[in-house]
């Protein structure tokens, strides 16, 4: 399994996919520019090492079949979250309050999106469900392959996340409903794809 890929893979179907933090993303983008969205964009990597740790803790106590069976489970749990990205016709910015206009300083700014990150279901079910049964497994292939499927992954979550911030701070008719229908489009089919294959790759562990 090249779990460099497989980060990059879902590293980039997860930032692009509708969800709160890309929607807080573009609401600070909006309210006091590129800097307090990028900001925004990065609260995963103040938040994720906690979830990560309490995640692969939690598939490293069970019995090598259960990790398997539970990556089974992520990869299907990651095509579901393609469906939705599919089924999602716009980014729900309007669910999430809109952060003051007021000037913020960057640690208010990336405390409010580590804040959304921590309490929204999405990552905890992602660590637990697909990214620690992957990141366990890259672990038992060498260290160097989980620190890449780490390093693919966050880059490309924030990276994402932070052209997103780029684009609505270089103006809002460059964000027509069409490019983000394209953008959830993308999205969805390359967590369909990713879930696909980590499927395939834990269930032949169960064979």
């Amino acid at each position: 399994m090249d779990f460099v890929v497989i980060g990059l893979g879902l590293g980039l179907g997860a930032g692009l996919a509708p969800g709160p933090l890309l929607a807080l993303v573009m609401t600070a983008t909006l309210a006091r520019g590129f800097g307090a969205g990028a900001r925004v964009a990065a609260s995963p990597l103040v938040t994720d090492a906690f979830i990560i740790t309490v995640s692969v803790l939690v598939v490293h106590s069970l019995p090598d079949t259960a990790a398997s069976g539970l990556g089974v489970l992520g990869g299907l749990y990651t095509m579901w979250l393609g469906v939705e990205s599919l089924r999602e016709r716009t980014v729900d910015v309007e669910g999430v309050e809109a952060p003051d206009a007021s000037p913020a300083g960057g640690a208010a700014d990336l405390r409010r999106g580590a804040l959304v990150n921590l309490l929204s279901p999405h990552p905890w079910l992602f660590w637990i469900a697909v990214g620690g049964p992957v990141l366990v497994a890259a672990w038992g292939d060498s260290p160097a392959a989980a620190v890449g499927f780490l390093v693919g992954f966050f880059a490309l979550l924030v990276g994402t996340k932070v052209a997103a911030a780029g684009l609505v701070a270089a103006g809002r008719t460059r964000l027509s409903p069409a490019g983000l229908r394209r953008a959830h489009l993308a999205a969805g089919g390359l967590l369909l794809l990713t879930g696909l294959v980590l499927a395939v790759q834990f269930s032949r562990a169960l064979l």
